[in-house]
């Protein structure tokens, strides 16, 4: 299958609140096309959601030219940089204007990327378990900020597989939903969501 024959998730999906596209987000497949044509996979098993009353939002006081793309239209990359060296990606979501964003946090990896140059490599389900970390494993970086989420921009989330979803909804996956990390505002707020049974969550 050719990243343009795959099935892959429409701007229209992401077009709702954040906090309905963060726990929905799980089970997803996060998909990148590296420039040698070159497709890594992971399984989004962590998200956290940001909407614009939301202290801890990039976008709550005022838009800058950092923050502008959550402003614009849903279905497109949000990646921003961390302490000058992390890269983390976003999921823009709401309708165009509203700025909103999903965090993804961690990924189980289908496969150890052949890039990844650690004298050590760590278990393949702590490889992308951080939002910095599953960046450097896709090589996800500022080249592909405000692009939509979609093949023709190389990177792209799939639906949730089928017998994952029935595995969702008969009780054998379940979704925790708790408060995100790292932050200073908007602490209180529950709206962090990881699989339950994940080595791959960043931190529990």
């Amino acid at each position: 299958m050719t990243p343009a024959d795959s099935t892959f998730l429409p701007a229209d999906w992401f077009a709702r609140p954040a906090t309905d596209v963060a726990p929905d987000s799980i089970g997803c497949t996060l998909v990148r096309e590296l420039p040698n044509g070159q497709i890594l996979r992971g399984r989004i098993v962590e998200t956290e959601a940001y909407t614009p009353d939301d202290p801890a939002c990039h976008a709550y006081r005022r838009q800058t030219q950092r923050n502008a793309v959550m402003f614009g239209p849903p279905g497109i990359a949000y990646v921003y940089l961390i302490y000058g060296i992390y890269h983390c990606l976003n999921l823009v979501t709401d309708a165009d204007g509203v700025p909103s964003a999903v965090l993804i946090r961690a990924l189980e990896l289908d496969t150890l990327p052949p890039s990844l140059d650690l004298a050590t490599p760590p278990k393949l389900h702590r490889i992308a378990a951080g939002p910095g970390k599953l960046c450097r494993a896709l090589q996800i970086d500022r080249s592909l900020n405000a692009h939509p989420l979609h093949p023709s921009s190389s990177l792209w989330l799939e639906p949730r597989p089928t017998n994952w979803q029935h595995q969702l909804d008969s009780g054998h996956l379940t979704l925790t939903q708790t408060t995100r990390i790292g932050l200073t505002q908007g602490v209180d707020l529950p709206w962090r969501w990881y699989l339950s049974n994940s080595a791959a969550v960043s931190k529990r």
